[in-house]
C-alpha cells in the first residue's frame, strides 16, 4: 500500500507459487496517477518476488487500457497470450493481454 498523509493512493497485490508469482490487482487513486507511483509499486512487487526465488511474473491488463500496457511494457513486460473477452464492460466485454516478465 502506498499512503501519503494517511490516505491510501495505491496498493499492489500479488500471489506466489511454486516459483511463480501473478500480479493480481494494482491500482493508483485517479489524482495520484501519472505520477510514478504504479511503478514505484510494480517495482516493489517485482523486487519481492525476486527474493522470494521467483523465476516469472504473469499478469492479465484489459486490451483497452493502453496506460497500464505502457507501464508493464516499461517495467520489461512481454506479451504471452490473450484470453477472449475476459474483461465485462456495459455493453459488451474486451480481451485480456496475458504478460509476462522474467524476473532471474
Amino acid at each position: 500500500v502506498a499512503e501519503a498523509g494517511g490516505q491510501p493512493l495505491g496498493f499492489g497485490l500479488a500471489r506466489l507459487a511454486a516459483g511463480e508469482a501473478e500480479i493480481l490487482s494494482l491500482g493508483v487513486v485517479p489524482a495520484a496517477r501519472r505520477l510514478g507511483l504504479g511503478r514505484a509499486l510494480l517495482d516493489a512487487l517485482v523486487t519481492r518476488a525476486r527474493t522470494q526465488g521467483v523465476g516469472s511474473l504473469y499478469l492479465e491488463v484489459a486490451a483497452d487500457n493502453p496506460g497500464a500496457i505502457g507501464l508493464y511494457r516499461a517495467a520489461g513486460f512481454r506479451s504471452v497470450g490473450r484470453r477472449d473477452r475476459y474483461y465485462l464492460r456495459p455493453g459488451g466485454s474486451v480481451d485480456a493481454l496475458v504478460l509476462c516478465l522474467d524476473a532471474r
